[in-house]
């Protein structure tokens, strides 16, 4: 099976923190969705299995109007097989859900809303450059269950300068409230070339200390676990039968096609970029020849990209499957970088597999990190 990511390059104004590829000008909407339907139809061939997942991500999805819609869709369904059980997502903001929009995405083949909330703190809001408040972001979450929206996710936030745990809790009770089927909830990243990096670098802000930060991911775990959510993923809670298909495939190395600009593929054995530039995007579809470049993953690079899609997740690593794919030296040499770990009870085997403990969770990159193939 397969899955098909759509970046849509636009948003209305830009976050502090963010920095996907992304644009405020839309004025080019159009012409982004004719070429993007054209990209489709020249590379329809690199998927021939049914479509399992369509995920419309960004920047915001939510951009987009009906009839842009309508025209992706009729795209999609006629160049590849996608069923009724396919699972279909749109990112989008709490300010563009309303009651119109929600009502005309309900029209849509869309089943799985993703909305980007952060916090339920309005100071915090404000910080991030969100275009919401809190109280219009669960007027937002409860519109979209009026419609008939069931399966929701909704993105948190944690490790802001200047949040405190109290404010963290009351967004996680907020949260927990909505009774939305899936969180998904990140620690804050000072990435370069965003507001938030410079500020940082100007000595304007101050990162959370790390054992906030650490209190903060123990509250998450806590509080979600216990309204029943499952954490599956180390950024990832579902409630049973709500796991994000999308991203699982990701963490279990499927196949996927990335359309429109900046978008990432996958083939089983190659990754291949879009022109992270909407300009030289659309003037390449235009051409014929796409402006994409394409990587070949060695054996190695394979073997980290397992190390590190599967430790991330409930199910682990399968050791079996380690062994079958990449031989019995990094066989070896995964059991041998691990077992400090599992005397220290940070990581555990089971039913053949390598997993995560609770308490390996917390420092998950430097196990990672210490698994991967190096030389």
């Amino acid at each position: 099976m397969a899955g098909i990511y759509i970046h849509i390059p636009f948003c209305k104004t830009r976050c502090t923190y963010c920095d996907f590829y992304t644009g405020t000008n839309e004025k080019q909407m159009d012409a982004f969705v004719d070429a993007l339907c054209t990209e489709a139809g020249i590379r329809k061939d690199e998927i021939s299995e049914p479509v399992r997942t369509i995920y419309f991500g960004g920047g915001t999805p939510s951009r987009l109007r009906k009839e842009h819609f309508d025209k992706i869709f009729n795209t999609l369904h006629r160049h590849f097989s996608i069923k009724p059980t396919t699972e279909i997502t749109v990112e989008a903001n709490p300010d563009d859900l309303s009651d119109t929009y929600v009502e005309m995405l309900s029209r849509l083949p869309v089943n799985r809303l993703s909305i980007g909330i952060q916090s339920f703190d309005d100071d915090e809001l404000k910080f991030l450059s969100r275009r919401h408040t809190a109280q219009q972001a669960i007027d937002a979450v409860k519109r979209c269950q009026q419609q008939g929206f069931g399966n929701i996710s909704i993105d948190l936030m944690y490790g802001l300068p200047q949040q405190t745990e109290e404010t963290w809790q009351h967004t996680l009770t907020q949260a927990t409230s909505l009774n939305v089927p899936h969180i998904s909830s990140y620690h804050l990243i000072y990435e370069e070339k965003t507001r938030m990096y410079r500020l940082l670098q100007a000595g304007r802000i101050k990162p959370a200390e790390e054992e906030v930060s650490t209190a903060m991911f123990a509250m998450l775990i806590d509080r979600l676990t216990t309204h029943g959510y499952i954490h599956y993923e180390i950024s990832a809670f579902g409630k049973e039968g709500y796991f994000s298909r999308h991203n699982s495939s990701y963490w279990k190395n499927e196949k996927y096609l990335g359309l429109g600009p900046a978008a990432h593929s996958f083939d089983g054995d190659n990754r291949s970029l879009n022109v992270p530039s909407l300009i030289r995007y659309i003037k390449g579809v235009e051409s014929g020849v796409l402006n994409r470049e394409t990587e070949h993953l060695s054996l190695s690079e394979k073997y980290n990209e397992a190390v590190l899609t599967g430790l991330r997740t409930m199910w682990g690593l399968d050791l079996t499957e380690l062994a079958a794919r990449f031989g019995d030296e990094f066989y070896r040499y995964c059991l041998q970088n691990a077992q400090k770990y599992l005397r220290m009870n940070l990581l555990k085997t089971e039913g053949g597999t390598l997993k995560l403990t609770r308490d390996g969770i917390f420092i998950s990159d430097g196990i990672m990190s210490n698994l991967m193939w190096v030389g």
